[in-house]
């Protein structure tokens, strides 16, 4: 059974910074794509960032472009999400995906003052 639990969201001021965890179960992690999204209040869930499953191919959306980092951990079945120069529009449940596998149950991240 596939499994993914996100940790690491919370409360931040703007400016400051959060790292994302998600922990994979239930299906050979290393063979797998990851991303991460995001869901704000009102508004589709959209892509943040996504990793392949060796980590040589990354892609990012372009509102978080040169802020957030994603990476992996294959022999610990963890993909990341460093999250730096957070902004309030970026207020939003996160989410681990495995590509074509499952989702995660998600993370809130608030960025207010």
């Amino acid at each position: 059974q596939v499994q993914l639990v996100e940790s690491g969201g919370g409360l931040v001021q703007p400016g400051g910074s959060l790292r994302l965890s998600c922990v994979a179960s239930g299906f050979t992690f290393r063979l797998s794509a990851m991303s991460w999204y995001r869901q704000a209040p009102g508004k589709e869930r959209e892509l943040v960032a996504a990793i392949t499953s060796a980590g040589g191919t990354i892609k990012y959306a372009d509102s978080v472009k040169g802020r957030f980092t994603i990476s992996r951990d294959n022999a610990k079945n963890m993909v990341y999400l460093q999250m730096n120069s957070l902004k309030p529009e970026d207020t939003a449940v996160y989410y681990c995906k495995a590509d074509g596998l499952g989702w995660g149950q998600g993370t809130q991240v608030t960025v207010s003052s």
